[in-house]
């Protein structure tokens, strides 16, 4: 039972890097529809109220939230890679300095999802009140990009339903390892009476 276990708990440990980089990476490309789109209709950055295209403020009011997301996603991969140095992924008994960075990273995971979720959907409410008619002539005249996509908005149900899936796994795989750490014990102490 330990073998099968102890695979789980080392694909786990991969996972949650996996899922922690698919957060950066999402981090990174949340801005990109609205950088090609909104970034050129505002005609003086030091003015934010002069714009060609009425709601496309909402562009330099993510910038706050995005720089602090990126924090944050390159907080979960450090957490993750702590289940490494901690030797979470090989080791055969659990340890306190096992148990803290499991709880760490699920507990940072959960976190960042909550948050962020509340944020992404208030700035999409708010892209959804762009002018589009003005920003379809503007792309137009200017051969800027174009759309109308809410996609980076809503692939986040995606990105942070993977990421605590694999925490709360992490989490159950520590459970796990606890009962066959409990149940191991038994077999040693019954041994040694039936040995004396």
């Amino acid at each position: 039972m330990y073998k099968k276990q102890l695979k789980v708990q080392k694909l786990l440990c991969l996972f949650a890097i996996g899922a922690s980089v698919l957060v950066f990476l999402y981090a990174l490309g949340i801005m990109t529809d609205l950088y090609d789109t909104l970034y050129s209709t505002m005609r003086n950055p030091s003015d934010l109220t002069k714009t060609d295209v009425p709601g496309s403020i909402v562009y330099y009011n993510m910038q706050a939230f995005n720089g602090v997301f990126l924090k944050y996603s390159i907080v979960l991969i450090l957490l993750a890679c702590l289940l490494f140095v901690t030797n979470t992924h090989i080791r055969r008994k659990y340890y306190i300095g096992n148990y803290i960075p499991i709880c760490a990273y699920a507990v940072a995971n959960i976190y960042v999802a909550v948050w962020a979720h509340g944020y992404i959907e208030a700035f999409k409410a708010r892209f959804l009140m762009v002018d589009f008619a003005a920003l379809k002539e503007h792309a137009d005249m200017w051969k800027t990009a174009y759309t109308e996509s809410t996609f980076w908005f809503d692939i986040h149900y995606l990105v942070f339903a993977i990421s605590v899936i694999v925490s709360l796994a992490l989490v159950a795989c520590a459970v796990w390892k606890m009962q066959l750490m409990k149940e191991e014990a038994k077999l040693i102490a019954n041994g040694k009476e039936a040995t004396a």
